[in-house]
C-alpha cells in the first residue's frame, strides 16, 4: 500500500488548491428591445421581453 514518506507542507498543499477558486463571469447579452444587459436565454428584467414576446409584467 502506498503511504506518503513525508507530510505535505501547507505551502505545497495550498499551491495545489490555488486554481480551484477561480470563477467565470456570466456571459451577458444585450436585450434587442431595450438594450439593457441580460443573461442569455432569460427574460429581460428591465422590459420583460423574451424571444420577441412579453413574458414578464414589469412596472415602469
Amino acid at each position: 500500500m502506498a503511504v506518503p514518506k513525508r507530510k505535505t507542507s501547507k505551502a505545497r498543499r495550498d499551491k495545489r488548491r490555488s486554481s480551484v477558486w477561480k470563477l467565470n463571469a456570466p456571459a451577458l447579452a444585450t436585450c434587442p428591445n431595450c438594450g439593457e444587459y441580460k443573461l442569455a436565454h432569460r427574460a429581460c428584467k428591465a422590459c420583460g421581453m423574451y424571444n420577441g414576446r412579453m413574458v414578464l409584467d414589469v412596472e415602469a
